[in-house]
């Protein structure tokens, strides 16, 4: 199996022949060139195959050590290792120093350059398997790849692309479950610190009395258990972007810590004296009325206007029922792979009642109730047999044939179907709401054919 290709620049026929056929023997397909020009075009050409550019020092048309950008302008994945008649340690550290993988002189034996050619050649593929898992994640963070037509999303995504490039904070604000995270990765990925990390922090996963060092970080000794200099999740940040969901959970002191970070990009670790500095840009969401709560003294109002520079509403699924479909049909078809199953597709009556739930749990819920209809579909159809026990209490059929029915026990039964839609099926929630017992609300379920 070929191990992969290489460039040589080399003006010595002589030279580029012997060279050729060790490289060859090894397994690796060879490019050669005699001049810089000519090399520089062979390399702009296939600079997704070549793995390593074996250039000599001294060319009739260039210097390697003044050529070291050019090739690593024309393919950056490629590593490069010089090659000299004469060669010096000084001219060895400074070809290091431009970004040379390694600087060697003629005439050394052919195992070293092997061994030299294959950790460049490792090198360089390890950078292509990083490069192309960074667009496989950027291809799956991107606003591209954001499902369904919707004004309220269309309107969304528009607002938050036009807000990514920059370095200015973003507060997405929506309900639970709405894909907050998936807008804040995708303005990630569409901004310049795509490349750097992106920390995300659920601010209410955390205890309230642990948060604060968990973002900030310590200094040993700061408090009793700190045997170790920590660093802050904000540290680790810098550079790219840090997403704290749930803002609204932060405790009031650290609200003002945050705003220092906004204003300052500096902070103070606990059992700190000095400041730390950091370079990066906040994305905040929140399902909460921050300016309601920033009004009566809930939060803090200097930092919601630091952070409502730009404000993305991100939508919930019932303000976008029309995506309802193609979101089920993506999630059917995700869970079918995942599960190695072959699933063509959902019933009429399946769409109609997914159309028509009341998703309180927004996109989340909906992929769980797909990941369940899937693992339960018996056939390669979903049914609405497939569907939770909540989707049954609700008929369109029953509803049209019983709206004109008055009498109590009409009412009741409708009453009852209501509340366990509702309630999602909880049956001690809606015997709750409903002002009964649950011994009641079961034999009236059974009752009703509920």
């Amino acid at each position: 199996m070929p191990k992969g290709t290489l460039l040589l620049i080399d003006d010595e026929t002589s030279l580029r022949q012997v060279l050729t056929r060790v490289l060859e023997l090894e397994g690796y397909s060879m490019l050669t060139a005699p001049t810089a020009h000519q090399g520089l075009e062979l390399l702009r050409q296939h600079a997704e195959q070549v793995l390593v550019v074996l250039s000599d020092v001294k060319l009739p048309d260039g210097h390697g050590l003044t050529l070291l950008p050019r090739y690593k302008q024309a393919a950056p994945l490629a590593e490069v290792v010089l090659l000299t008649a004469y060669g010096t340690i000084a001219d060895g550290v400074r070809a290091m120093k431009e970004g040379a993988f390694d600087y060697l002189t003629k005439g050394d034996s052919d195992d070293q350059l092997v061994v030299v050619v294959d950790r460049a050649a490792e090198k360089a593929r390890l950078q292509h398997r990083v490069a192309d898992l960074e667009k496989k994640v950027g291809a799956q963070y991107s606003f591209a790849s954001m499902i369904g037509e919707s004004a309220a999303l269309r309107q969304a995504k528009r607002l938050a692309e036009r807000v990514a490039p920059t370095d200015s904070t973003v507060l997405l604000e929506g309900p639970t479950g709405a894909g907050k995270e998936l807008f804040a990765q995708a303005i990630h990925q569409a901004s310049a610190r795509r490349n750097k990390p992106f920390v995300a922090v659920n601010c209410s996963a955390f205890p309230k009395d642990l948060l604060e060092s968990e973002l900030f970080g310590y200094r040993k000794g700061a408090f009793t258990g700190a045997l170790t200099d920590k660093k802050g999740l904000l540290e680790e940040a810098s550079g790219g972007t840090l997403f704290l969901d749930e803002i609204g959970e932060l405790e009031l002191n650290v609200q003002a810590k945050f705003l220092r970070v906004l204003e300052t990009q500096t902070f103070t670790k606990l059992g700190d004296t000095r400041p730390t500095s950091v370079d990066v840009r906040l994305v905040a969401a929140t399902n909460r009325n921050l300016r309601q709560e920033a009004e009566t003294g809930q939060f803090r109002p200097d930092l919601y206007y630091r952070l409502a520079v730009f404000t993305v509403p991100v939508p919930g699924l019932n303000e976008r029922r029309e995506d309802v479909p193609l979101l089920a049909d993506y999630f059917l078809q995700f869970f079918a792979a995942k599960l190695r199953r072959r699933l063509r597709g959902l019933e009429p009556e399946v769409l109609e009642q997914l159309g028509r739930h009341d998703w309180r749990g927004n996109v989340r819920e909906l992929k769980n109730v797909l990941e369940r209809a899937a693992i339960l579909a018996e056939g390669d159809t979903l049914t609405t047999d497939d569907l939770p026990a909540e989707f049954h209490y609700w008929s369109a059929d029953a509803n049209l044939d019983e709206a004109s029915d008055k009498t109590l026990r009409s009412l009741e039964k409708r009453q009852i179907r209501q509340v366990l839609h509702e309630t999602g099926g909880n049956k001690m929630e809606a015997a709750r709401q409903l002002g009964i017992g649950t011994k009641t609300l079961y034999r009236k379920i059974q009752e009703y054919g509920l």
